[in-house]
Protein backbone atom coordinates (compact mmCIF):
# COMPACT_ATOMS: atom_id res chain seq x y z
CA UNK A 1 0.00 0.00 0.00
CA UNK A 2 1.58 3.30 -1.12
CA UNK A 3 1.57 6.49 0.97
CA UNK A 4 -1.70 7.94 -1.19
CA UNK A 5 -3.97 4.89 -1.32
CA UNK A 6 -2.93 5.00 3.00
CA UNK A 7 -4.01 8.90 3.10
CA UNK A 8 -7.08 7.48 1.34
CA UNK A 9 -7.79 5.46 3.59
CA UNK A 10 -7.09 7.02 7.03
CA UNK A 11 -10.07 9.17 5.86
CA UNK A 12 -12.41 7.00 7.26
CA UNK A 13 -12.17 5.65 11.19
CA UNK A 14 -9.60 3.73 12.16
CA UNK A 15 -10.15 0.93 15.14
CA UNK A 16 -7.52 1.23 18.04
CA UNK A 17 -6.21 -2.14 19.68
CA UNK A 18 -4.56 -0.08 22.64
CA UNK A 19 -2.31 -1.88 25.06
CA UNK A 20 0.02 -0.56 27.60
CA UNK A 21 3.05 -0.26 25.84
CA UNK A 22 4.58 0.30 22.28
CA UNK A 23 4.72 -2.56 20.39
CA UNK A 24 4.85 -1.87 16.60
CA UNK A 25 6.68 0.52 14.17
CA UNK A 26 6.64 1.25 11.02
CA UNK A 27 8.01 -1.64 8.80
CA UNK A 28 7.88 -3.88 11.36
CA UNK A 29 6.41 -6.70 11.92
CA UNK A 30 4.56 -7.91 15.00
CA UNK A 31 2.07 -11.33 15.68
CA UNK A 32 -1.07 -10.60 18.47
CA UNK A 33 -2.85 -12.83 19.70
CA UNK A 34 -6.61 -11.73 20.11
CA UNK A 35 -8.81 -13.52 22.61
CA UNK A 36 -11.21 -10.77 24.34
CA UNK A 37 -14.82 -10.14 22.61
CA UNK A 38 -14.57 -6.60 21.69
CA UNK A 39 -11.15 -7.29 19.91
CA UNK A 40 -11.89 -10.52 18.00
CA UNK A 41 -15.07 -8.35 16.77
CA UNK A 42 -12.32 -5.26 15.62
CA UNK A 43 -10.34 -8.66 13.58
CA UNK A 44 -13.12 -9.79 11.74
CA UNK A 45 -14.45 -6.61 10.88
CA UNK A 46 -10.68 -5.60 9.91
CA UNK A 47 -10.52 -8.23 8.05
CA UNK A 48 -13.91 -7.36 6.03
CA UNK A 49 -12.27 -4.02 5.31
CA UNK A 50 -8.90 -2.91 4.45
CA UNK A 51 -7.37 -4.71 7.10
CA UNK A 52 -5.82 -1.37 8.48
CA UNK A 53 -5.48 -1.14 12.77
CA UNK A 54 -3.98 1.60 14.40
CA UNK A 55 -1.88 0.23 17.84
CA UNK A 56 -2.38 2.55 20.86
CA UNK A 57 -0.99 3.22 23.98
CA UNK A 58 -2.34 3.91 27.35
CA UNK A 59 -2.15 7.23 28.78
CA UNK A 60 -0.93 7.34 32.22
CA UNK A 61 -2.23 4.25 34.79
CA UNK A 62 -5.64 4.87 34.62
CA UNK A 63 -5.67 1.33 32.29
CA UNK A 64 -5.27 -0.49 34.99
CA UNK A 65 -8.29 0.59 36.52
CA UNK A 66 -10.38 1.38 33.57
CA UNK A 67 -8.90 -1.56 31.67
CA UNK A 68 -12.47 -2.40 29.97
CA UNK A 69 -13.56 0.73 29.81
CA UNK A 70 -12.17 4.06 27.39
CA UNK A 71 -8.63 4.74 29.54
CA UNK A 72 -7.25 8.04 27.83
CA UNK A 73 -4.50 7.16 25.40
CA UNK A 74 -1.64 8.70 23.99
CA UNK A 75 -1.64 10.53 21.02
CA UNK A 76 1.24 9.04 18.69
CA UNK A 77 -0.22 5.71 17.51
CA UNK A 78 1.14 3.17 14.75
CA UNK A 79 -1.05 2.22 11.41
CA UNK A 80 -0.70 -1.62 10.99
CA UNK A 81 -2.32 -3.45 8.66
CA UNK A 82 -3.02 -7.10 9.43
CA UNK A 83 -1.64 -9.91 6.49
CA UNK A 84 -1.63 -13.08 7.89
CA UNK A 85 -4.64 -14.24 10.75
CA UNK A 86 -4.69 -17.71 11.96
CA UNK A 87 -7.95 -18.91 13.68
CA UNK A 88 -7.48 -20.94 17.17
CA UNK A 89 -10.10 -22.49 19.42
CA UNK A 90 -13.17 -20.99 20.57
CA UNK A 91 -13.23 -17.67 18.53
CA UNK A 92 -9.19 -17.14 19.12
CA UNK A 93 -7.11 -15.75 16.56
CA UNK A 94 -3.17 -15.06 16.04
CA UNK A 95 -2.84 -12.04 13.29
CA UNK A 96 0.26 -10.67 12.11
CA UNK A 97 0.48 -7.19 12.04
CA UNK A 98 3.10 -5.09 9.62
CA UNK A 99 3.33 -1.25 10.49
CA UNK A 100 2.94 1.31 7.86
CA UNK A 101 2.70 4.83 9.22
CA UNK A 102 2.91 6.66 11.92
CA UNK A 103 -0.30 8.79 12.81
CA UNK A 104 -1.89 10.79 15.53
CA UNK A 105 -5.06 10.52 17.07
CA UNK A 106 -7.20 13.26 15.79
CA UNK A 107 -10.76 12.42 18.06
CA UNK A 108 -11.83 9.43 19.06
CA UNK A 109 -15.39 8.27 17.82
CA UNK A 110 -17.85 8.16 20.47
CA UNK A 111 -18.97 4.58 21.31
CA UNK A 112 -21.77 2.64 19.91
CA UNK A 113 -23.85 0.00 21.38
CA UNK A 114 -23.21 -2.46 18.37
CA UNK A 115 -19.51 -1.72 18.40
CA UNK A 116 -17.05 -3.08 21.16
CA UNK A 117 -13.81 -1.50 20.43
CA UNK A 118 -13.36 1.84 20.17
CA UNK A 119 -12.28 3.39 16.69
CA UNK A 120 -10.77 7.01 15.80
CA UNK A 121 -10.23 9.25 12.74
CA UNK A 122 -6.50 9.90 12.89
CA UNK A 123 -3.69 12.49 11.19
CA UNK A 124 -0.81 11.02 9.28
CA UNK A 125 2.71 12.38 10.99
CA UNK A 126 4.93 10.33 9.04
CA UNK A 127 7.16 12.71 6.78
CA UNK A 128 9.19 11.39 3.67
CA UNK A 129 13.09 10.30 4.57
CA UNK A 130 15.86 11.74 2.81
CA UNK A 131 18.37 8.53 2.87
CA UNK A 132 21.63 11.23 1.85
CA UNK A 133 20.61 13.24 5.15
CA UNK A 134 20.46 9.47 7.21
CA UNK A 135 23.30 8.41 5.69
CA UNK A 136 25.59 9.58 8.12
CA UNK A 137 23.87 7.82 10.92
CA UNK A 138 23.56 4.35 9.00
CA UNK A 139 27.86 4.02 8.92
CA UNK A 140 27.71 6.03 12.39
CA UNK A 141 25.49 2.89 13.67
CA UNK A 142 26.58 0.42 11.40
CA UNK A 143 30.17 1.07 13.06
CA UNK A 144 28.82 0.95 16.90
CA UNK A 145 26.99 -2.37 16.03
CA UNK A 146 30.38 -3.58 14.87
CA UNK A 147 32.39 -2.83 18.22
CA UNK A 148 32.18 -3.58 21.44
CA UNK A 149 30.14 -3.45 23.73
CA UNK A 150 27.45 -3.67 21.18
CA UNK A 151 28.47 -6.33 19.25
CA UNK A 152 27.78 -9.02 21.89
CA UNK A 153 23.96 -8.45 20.93
CA UNK A 154 23.00 -11.34 19.16
CA UNK A 155 21.34 -9.29 16.05
CA UNK A 156 23.91 -6.74 15.92
CA UNK A 157 25.78 -8.14 13.23
CA UNK A 158 23.44 -8.42 10.47
CA UNK A 159 21.82 -5.44 11.49
CA UNK A 160 25.46 -3.34 10.88
CA UNK A 161 25.30 -5.51 7.65
CA UNK A 162 22.00 -4.08 6.42
CA UNK A 163 22.98 -0.69 7.48
CA UNK A 164 25.88 -0.83 5.30
CA UNK A 165 23.40 -2.26 2.58
CA UNK A 166 22.55 0.75 0.53
CA UNK A 167 19.42 -0.92 -1.50
CA UNK A 168 17.67 -0.77 1.52
CA UNK A 169 15.78 2.23 2.53
CA UNK A 170 17.48 4.35 5.47
CA UNK A 171 14.49 5.05 7.50
CA UNK A 172 13.27 0.75 7.39
CA UNK A 173 16.58 -0.11 8.98
CA UNK A 174 16.94 2.36 11.59
CA UNK A 175 13.16 1.47 12.56
CA UNK A 176 14.94 -2.51 12.87
CA UNK A 177 17.69 -0.73 14.98
CA UNK A 178 14.66 0.66 17.15
CA UNK A 179 12.89 -2.36 17.67
CA UNK A 180 16.30 -4.24 18.27
CA UNK A 181 17.93 -2.09 20.98
CA UNK A 182 15.21 0.31 22.21
CA UNK A 183 13.46 -1.29 25.51
CA UNK A 184 12.34 1.53 27.88
CA UNK A 185 8.99 2.39 26.95
CA UNK A 186 8.68 6.22 27.18
CA UNK A 187 11.82 6.03 24.67
CA UNK A 188 9.83 3.72 21.91
CA UNK A 189 7.18 6.38 22.54
CA UNK A 190 9.19 9.11 21.75
CA UNK A 191 11.08 7.59 18.97
CA UNK A 192 7.29 6.56 17.86
CA UNK A 193 5.86 10.19 18.18
CA UNK A 194 8.30 12.01 16.43
CA UNK A 195 8.12 12.68 12.40
CA UNK A 196 10.68 13.40 11.38
CA UNK A 197 13.48 10.56 10.46
CA UNK A 198 16.60 13.02 11.27
CA UNK A 199 15.12 13.55 14.64
CA UNK A 200 14.52 10.04 15.03
CA UNK A 201 17.86 8.82 14.43
CA UNK A 202 19.13 11.65 16.90
CA UNK A 203 17.07 9.75 19.37
CA UNK A 204 18.27 6.97 18.36
CA UNK A 205 21.95 7.49 18.47
CA UNK A 206 21.60 8.61 22.33
CA UNK A 207 19.69 5.96 22.74
CA UNK A 208 22.42 3.55 21.78
CA UNK A 209 25.51 5.80 23.14
CA UNK A 210 23.68 5.05 26.61
CA UNK A 211 23.47 1.06 26.21
CA UNK A 212 26.96 0.92 25.57
CA UNK A 213 28.15 3.43 28.20
CA UNK A 214 25.42 1.26 30.32
CA UNK A 215 27.34 -2.20 29.03
CA UNK A 216 30.73 -0.76 29.58
CA UNK A 217 30.40 -0.26 33.62
CA UNK A 218 28.73 -2.85 33.84
CA UNK A 219 31.92 -4.97 32.38
CA UNK A 220 33.39 -6.13 35.22
CA UNK A 221 30.36 -8.18 37.17
CA UNK A 222 29.89 -9.50 33.30
CA UNK A 223 33.17 -11.17 33.26
CA UNK A 224 32.41 -11.95 36.89
CA UNK A 225 29.39 -13.68 36.77
CA UNK A 226 28.54 -14.70 32.87
CA UNK A 227 29.07 -18.34 31.77
CA UNK A 228 31.02 -18.71 28.65
CA UNK A 229 29.29 -18.00 25.88
CA UNK A 230 26.98 -16.21 26.98
CA UNK A 231 25.17 -13.39 24.99
CA UNK A 232 23.48 -10.27 26.24
CA UNK A 233 20.39 -10.26 24.43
Amino acid sequence: MDREQLARKLNCPVPLFPLHQVVLFPHAVAPLRVFEPRYRQMVDDAMAGDKLLAMATFAGDRWKREYHGRPPLRPAVCVGQIVQEVHEAEGRSIIILQGLCRARIAFELPAKENRLYREAMLEPIEEAADDRSLAHFRETFADALESKPLCDFRHAAALAEHLREPDLPAAAVLEMVTISFVDELESRYRLLAEPDPESRARLLSRELAGLAQLLRRAEPQRRVESPKGCHWN
